[in-house]
């Protein structure tokens, strides 16, 4: 009796066969055990989930139509990153995106502030850690980490993802995108010199749920100071695709005491769920659904907040309905 990774060898074989007879739905399972990971990688790439599901379509499609010209040679899993990541590099290549605010001035906005395209990604579509990765999953879709490679070029941005995250050689990403592994070695000394990516520390579970229920009932209560009470004096919080932020305690204070419902927040319920492995709200404003708030914890407080005023599209994704419910 064969092991089950000769089993699991021998179905694949199977299934590729008949794959490369024309058989769509034996493509299908072939591949549909890749698609949350490519998702995700499309998802660092753009910082879009939209953009993400529409490019993993487009890989799933160029796959089908090269699959005789795929060699075994090489993973099935690494061929399709090669369709994805040279997808993502041509739609980048097609529609530039143009960061908000130039840099260099006294007061520089959070990276945060500047991708106006960024959205959140339901914890629900996320896969499980991949043991080859070296960044943990949950840093490598923190919101700052996104917004701060979207300031990358493309492909400097793609070798840093393949390699820091997905654990590839040098010489393996110098193949995809076709240049010497001494280019990409270069490629992310410069990429790095421009990140941060020391892991914050993690919060338990426990104090995550203990925040957001304080916060949750501080903003039913319009409690502005017990609202400011739960941030750190450092707190900043952005609100993509709007080209504004606030920085410090004070600051997001006063946006809440004026902005929202122009502080009205009894106008705006609050909706517990998870986004990017973190903490999120969703709100709905006079019943229907409005956005959504990411959280970033750190030191028993929260850190940063990022706010998707447009996230009402998305709600679908993360299982939550398009009107309030009480009691939800």
């Amino acid at each position: 009796m064969g092991t089950p990774t000769q089993s699991r060898a021998g179905s694949d074989a199977s299934l590729l066969a008949a794959a490369r007879a024309g058989d769509e739905h034996a493509f299908a399972q072939l591949t549909s055990p890749y698609r949350r990971e490519l998702q995700v990688h499309c998802y660092r790439m753009l910082g879009s989930l939209h953009d993400a599901e529409d490019l993993v379509q487009e890989t799933m499609l160029r796959a089908w139509r090269r699959l005789g010209a795929f060699e075994s040679r090489t993973s099935l899993r690494r061929w399709l990153y090669t369709i994805a990541t040279n997808a993502c590099l041509n739609a980048l290549e097609r529609e530039p995106r143009i960061l908000l605010f130039p840099t260099g001035g006294e007061a520089d906005p959070p990276p945060l502030a500047r991708i106006s395209w960024l959205e959140p990604y339901p914890d629900s579509l996320l896969p499980e850690d991949d043991p080859q990765a070296r960044l943990d999953l949950r840093e490598s879709v923190a919101l700052a980490f996104l917004a701060a490679i979207q300031h990358l070029p493309p492909r400097q941005r793609a070798m840093l993802l393949l390699f820091d995250v997905l654990g590839w050689s040098a010489a393996e990403i110098a193949e995809l995108l076709e240049t010497s592994p001494a280019a990409v070695n270069s490629g992310l000394q410069r990429a790095r010199s421009t990140l941060d990516t020391r892991p914050a520390p993690r919060p338990s579970e426990h104090e995550e749920h203990v925040l957001v229920e304080r916060f949750v009932a501080a903003w039913e209560r319009v409690d502005i100071e017990g609202l400011v009470e739960l941030l750190r004096e450092d707190a900043v919080l952005a609100m993509p695709p709007e080209p504004v932020w606030f920085a410090g305690s004070e600051a997001v204070g006063e946006f809440f005491a004026t902005v929202p419902a122009e502080g009205d927040l009894t106008r705006i319920r609050l909706v517990p769920t998870r986004a990017n492995l973190r903490p999120a709200l969703a709100a709905y404003f006079d019943g229907q659904a409005y956005g959504i708030m990411v959280f970033e914890l750190g030191a028993g407080r929260i850190s940063e907040i990022v706010g998707f005023a447009d996230a009402a599209k998305s709600f679908d994704r993360f299982g939550l309905s398009d009107q309030f419910v009480a009691g939800s």
